[in-house]
């Protein structure tokens, strides 16, 4: 048997941002889990290509809480323009168990 969840994604300029996003989202039990993975990104912005480094936040979170999620990452977040991609998942029984009780508060 599968349950819903959600996964939702943004970066961070840096380890140090990341770091100090994903263990709010984690004390506000607004995550059960965030993935930190370093990468390059390129991209418009304000009418030219840009290049940084930056660090993407993979974060798994119960459906219900996805409101409150966004609205969590955009008042911390350190970009102007924050992404945030989110959509839905299915995840095993067990995995699904665990999320939920992770987000509880």
């Amino acid at each position: 048997m599968t349950q819903r969840l959600i996964l939702a994604l943004t970066t961070e300029a840096n380890q140090q941002s990341a770091e100090t996003l994903a263990r709010m989202l984690l004390e506000q039990r607004l995550a059960a889990c965030v993935a930190l993975q370093p990468q390059r990104a390129m991209y418009w912005w304000q009418g030219q290509i840009e290049s940084s480094d930056e660090v993407q936040l993979l974060i798994k979170a119960r459906l219900e809480q996805r409101d409150a999620l966004e609205t969590a990452v955009r008042q911390h977040h350190s970009y102007e323009t924050p992404e945030f991609l989110c959509w839905a998942a299915e995840a095993s029984g067990d995995y699904a168990t665990w999320v939920a009780a992770a987000c509880r508060p």
